[in-house]
């Protein structure tokens, strides 16, 4: 990759910062740090994009249906009874994926 040479210009404050960055050891230079920064602005503007666009598929996706606690429990509940077998059946099939953090906190509340 090639590399371009650019000329910034900073307030002290701006100024002072960056080098606090590079003094503190997390970055080799300067462009280490600016480099860094501009990555970072890329991945948040697309995990936005991702984002608005689970946004827009949610929305066309039809009428929204309410949420049973109850029912959404007691499948946890029931995961949780069944065999290992029969959970990694459950997991390989994709069946975990968005639900992983449901299953930490029902197995934590005891639910």
């Amino acid at each position: 990759m090639s590399m371009h040479r650019k000329t910034i210009t900073l307030t002290e404050q701006q100024n002072d910062w960056v080098k606090g960055q590079v003094e503190s050891g997390h970055f080799g230079n300067d462009s280490e740090y600016i480099r860094d920064l501009i990555r970072r602005d890329q991945q948040a503007k697309e995990r936005l994009a991702m984002l608005r666009q689970a946004f827009v598929e949610g929305e066309s996706s039809g009428k929204p249906k309410p949420l049973d606690l109850s029912a959404i429990k007691a499948a946890g509940r029931k995961r949780m009874k069944a065999p290992i077998s029969a959970q990694a059946e459950h997991h390989t099939e994709g069946g975990i994926g968005p639900h992983r953090n449901l299953d930490v906190y029902l197995r934590r509340t005891g639910c």
